[in-house]
C-alpha cells in the first residue's frame, strides 16, 4: 500500500468527523462508524495495489492522484463498495469520485 502522509491521514479524520462518522485508528488506516456502517479510509499518498478485502472503503489521496487511484480500482475490480476522496493541496477543499 501506498505510504501514509500525515496530511492525508489529518484530512481524512476531519472529512469523516464532519460527516458524524467516529473515527478511530486502525493500523495505518482509520475506521469511521456511523449508525449502521463502517468504512475503511485509506490515506494514500501514491497509488498502489487496493486491498484485496472488505466491505466499505473510501481512499482519500491528493486530488492530482485521483484519476490513477480509481483506475487502479477499476482494474483490480475488488469485492467491495468503494469512493476517493481527492484533496486539494494547501486548501480544505476535496472531491469525491
Amino acid at each position: 500500500m501506498g505510504s501514509v502522509t500525515n496530511p492525508l491521514r489529518t484530512r481524512a479524520r476531519s472529512i469523516f468527523d464532519d460527516l458524524g462518522y467516529t473515527v478511530s485508528p486502525n493500523g495505518g488506516e482509520l475506521r469511521a462508524r456511523r449508525k449502521w456502517r463502517t468504512v475503511q479510509v485509506t490515506p494514500m499518498a501514491e497509488p498502489s495495489d487496493p486491498p484485496t478485502s472488505g466491505d466499505m472503503r473510501c481512499f482519500v489521496t491528493w486530488a492530482d492522484r485521483v484519476d490513477t487511484v480509481e483506475g487502479r480500482l477499476r482494474r483490480a475490480d475488488p469485492d467491495y463498495e468503494w469512493a476517493i476522496i481527492g484533496i486539494e493541496r494547501g486548501c480544505e477543499d476535496y472531491v469525491v469520485a
